[in-house]
């Protein structure tokens, strides 16, 4: 009898039944320890993540601080008088390139205005002619520089064209 009890249809399933227990408990510890593992894992992922985020916005923090000073110092360099004189020529420079774009007509004109006044400007450092810059400050006020051509293209001085203006 005490074989019989031992190898009974109840006996053998009790006896599966206890190897699926313990192989499932073996797979649950080995779970639970890899849920542990895991779980070390994230929070050290959120911890390197929040010091990364950290520096970073110390960072952008400096830099934002770091860029106003620069927009302030750039500010104060472009009130310097030669500086707003370059920062006057560059707007010239760019205006004189749209014009060239948008405006057909006023691109021959203006060449040809460029290249007079080019030519000038050799001549006088090359010592063909007096400079006129220098007369005009030392002379004072006046521009001895000729206005828009009359009608009939003779070139009037502001002067001429004010009292050519009241007379009409």
């Amino acid at each position: 009898m005490n074989q019989h009890l031992f190898l009974n249809h109840y006996a053998i399933g009790f006896y599966f039944g206890c190897i699926f227990l313990v192989i499932t408990c073996y797979n649950y510890l080995k779970l639970k320890s890899e849920l542990g593992r895991f779980r070390r894992h994230l929070s050290d992922k959120l911890e390197i993540e929040a010091d990364t985020m950290k520096k970073i916005k110390s960072e952008q923090e400096m830099l934002r601080k770091e860029n106003e000073t620069l927009r302030v110092k750039v500010n104060a360099l472009n009130e310097i008088p030669d500086r707003k004189l370059q920062r006057d020529l560059e707007i010239y420079a760019r205006a004189e390139k749209r014009m060239l774009i948008n405006a057909p007509g006023f691109a021959p004109a203006w060449e040809t205005a460029k290249s007079e006044a080019h030519n000038d400007l050799a001549e006088e450092e090359a010592g063909k002619a007096a400079p006129k810059r220098i007369f005009s400050r030392l002379f004072g006020g006046g521009s001895t520089a000729a206005a828009l051509p009359n009608r009939d293209g003779n070139h009037t001085s502001e002067s001429e064209a004010a009292r050519s203006g009241a007379e009409h």
